[in-house]
């Protein structure tokens, strides 16, 4: 502000001395000629008293007026603009009776001032973490499995099928029950298979064989399929996205166990032990409806039911025991089979003990053994299968 006014009185000051009137140039007078002059004492005693220059006066009162209208406006403006002090935030009162079920702040929630107004603040869905894209995946991968892993939740941790991660890791032989801790597997980046390429082999033959199309094959960008020029050389394993190929049924090697003839099951494998009670339905074979492991699909033609070792196992439904075996039983371990009379058959398996007999009678709900981890088994559940003319169906359309 100084400097300003300093400048606006350099300017007046200026102005001033170019609008003083300049002195007239007199002519020179002969000595002759010259008046008198009077002593500079009688001069000065005579001489009327010099004038203000007015010029400096007015550019002062200009300038003053200038700060008077300078800081007046910015008065005026000041006061002119709204209170905008917000209120120091309060935690919400929330009624005991009625807990928040958010626990998350509102984003457009009126902003109070001191004044008892407010204005609204934009409207937003607040996120706590920052959402990164994925990056597609054109390679494999390599995990490997840690106690508690099982089939199903490693197939959801990458997206995919279990029966993918079966097709792609042979040591397996089909079987989600070879899975061991330590055991590294191959993760393909979508579902499907790899597949090496021989002599002959075209796109549309490869595709027909494995159930998918050529152009899957084609377009996907991990095979590095040149488009102008389609080809591949034998020798190079490909991607087969979406293929499939039929999986090996380990179920075959305990055949389903009926009760004799005349008794709805006996077109299957039947025994000596003649009727007995008839199921009229069917509940859960355990006391948790939860799955522990691998839920059915191909590869697994049965449901892994959470429980722990010890815990009751129970008939599903009323029928005749066919099967009370103890050991190996091709991974199975201590295994019960009981038919229904009603073309079904159930199967338990992985138990720690066996609590009936061959051809005892039991009733829907009775105590037929204890759930374990025999056989190929590594972690406590009951392995539960239900067999309809011999053939394994889905547990889930069947219990209740």
């Amino acid at each position: 502000m100084k400097k300003v006014l300093e400048k606006i009185q350099s300017f007046f000051s200026a102005l001033g001395t170019s609008l003083k009137r300049k002195p007239q140039k007199t002519k020179a007078v002969p000595a002759a000629s010259e008046p008198i002059t009077t002593p500079r004492e009688q001069s000065a005693q005579g001489a009327k008293p010099k004038k203000a220059d007015r010029f400096a006066i007015i550019s002062w009162v200009v300038t003053l007026l200038l700060v008077a209208g300078l800081l007046g406006g910015a008065l005026l403006y000041k006061n002119s603009r709204p209170a905008n002090n917000v209120q120091a935030a309060q935690p919400t009162n929330v009624p005991i009776s009625e807990p928040s079920t958010t626990g998350q702040p509102q984003a457009n929630a009126p902003v109070l001032t001191t004044s008892g107004g407010g204005f609204s603040s934009i409207g937003r869905k607040l996120q706590l973490k920052t959402n990164i894209p994925e990056r597609e995946r054109y390679e494999s991968t390599s995990y490997r499995v840690s106690r508690g892993d099982a089939m199903l939740s490693i197939a959801e941790k990458f997206k995919l099928k279990s029966e993918t991660i079966l097709y792609v890791n042979t040591q397996l032989e089909d079987n989600p029950h070879n899975l061991k801790p330590g055991m590294e597997l191959t993760i393909p980046p979508v579902d499907g298979l790899y597949y090496t390429w021989k002599d002959g082999d075209t796109f549309e033959s490869v595709a027909e064989k494995f159930y998918t199309t050529a152009d899957a094959i084609i377009d996907f960008p991990g095979n590095r399929v040149d488009l102008t020029d389609p080809k591949i050389d034998p020798g190079v394993s490909v991607m087969v996205p979406g293929g499939s190929r039929e999986l090996d049924d380990w179920t075959r090697n305990i055949p389903t166990y009926g009760r004799g003839t005349d008794t709805g099951t006996g077109e299957v494998s039947g025994n000596v032990c003649g009727g007995g009670p008839v199921a009229s339905g069917f509940g859960w074979p355990a006391s948790s409806h939860s799955i522990s492991g691998n839920g059915y699909g191909p590869g697994h033609l049965a449901i892994d039911i959470q429980a722990n070792e010890g815990e009751p196992v129970f008939a599903a439904g009323s029928g005749v025991v066919t099967m009370a075996q103890g050991g190996w039983n091709y991974g199975y371990g201590n295994v019960i089979q009981i038919d229904h009379g009603n073309g079904y058959v159930t199967l338990y398996a992985h138990l720690n003990s066996i609590n009936v007999s061959l051809c005892s009678a039991v009733g829907q709900g009775t105590v037929i053994g204890a759930a374990g981890n025999t056989g190929n088994s590594f972690g406590a559940h009951l392995h539960f299968e239900v067999r309809l003319g011999g053939s394994n169906i889905n547990p889930y359309d069947i219990v209740q």
